[in-house]
């Protein structure tokens, strides 16, 4: 077990794992309507067992090191949740995203979190392309994109049907030299954190 410092706040990133089903159904269940405005995660979220099951799926992951979940805590209390929903270790390709609890949105808890991640990612695991999807209305994800520094690839028209309704999704993504650009880059060059939202499917 570990825990990573978020900042000066008390904010923590730590694995969310099978056994903090319970606070992450409650979590879940009190952002429900936010997270699932974007997102499938509600959806699949709707009692212990499918939490359960979830945060299994991702430790089954972690296991064959094909995808990694972390959970931020913020005063003691769940709040949001970063992944790599795809890892590709052999390619060196990566997929995050994430989602956050309306009450704990513009506090630049995401930006940080994947930050983190990223870092790992790129100095760590020697991942050469970390890419970002999203919703083409989701704005807060869109922006979190931009905040990390990544590159608008374009646009998966209709891509991503949803409750009925077939979406537009953005591609995004930042490479292993881009990055350490923006790390060494003094920090008043770089994108100011701001408000983010769940941005990324199960």
């Amino acid at each position: 077990m570990f825990a990573k410092s978020l900042g000066d706040d008390g904010a923590e990133l730590r694995p969310l794992e099978p056994w903090n089903a319970e606070e992450f159904l409650a979590h879940m269940d009190r952002g429900r309507e936010h997270i699932g405005r974007f997102v499938e995660l509600p959806d699949h979220v709707t009692d212990l067992p499918s939490a359960t099951s979830f945060l299994q799926r991702y430790a089954d992951k972690a296991a064959a090191d094909s995808g990694r979940l972390y959970g931020i805590w913020a005063d003691g209390t769940l709040v949001g949740g970063v992944m790599f929903r795809i890892f590709d270790a052999a390619a060196g390709n990566c997929e995050a995203g994430c989602w956050l609890e309306p009450t704990s949105v513009g506090r630049g808890l995401i930006t940080r979190a994947l930050r983190l991640m990223i870092d790992w990612a790129v100095e760590e695991r020697g991942m050469h392309r970390v890419e970002w999807v999203a919703g083409a209305d989701n704005t807060a994800s869109l922006n979190v994109a931009r905040r990390l520094g990544m590159v608008r690839e374009g646009v998966l028209r209709e891509s991503y049907l949803y409750r009925g309704v077939r979406h537009d999704e953005e591609v995004w993504a930042v490479l292993a030299p881009e990055w350490r650009r923006l790390r060494e880059a003094p920090a008043a060059r770089r994108p100011r954190e701001g408000p983010a939202a769940p941005v990324t499917d199960p």
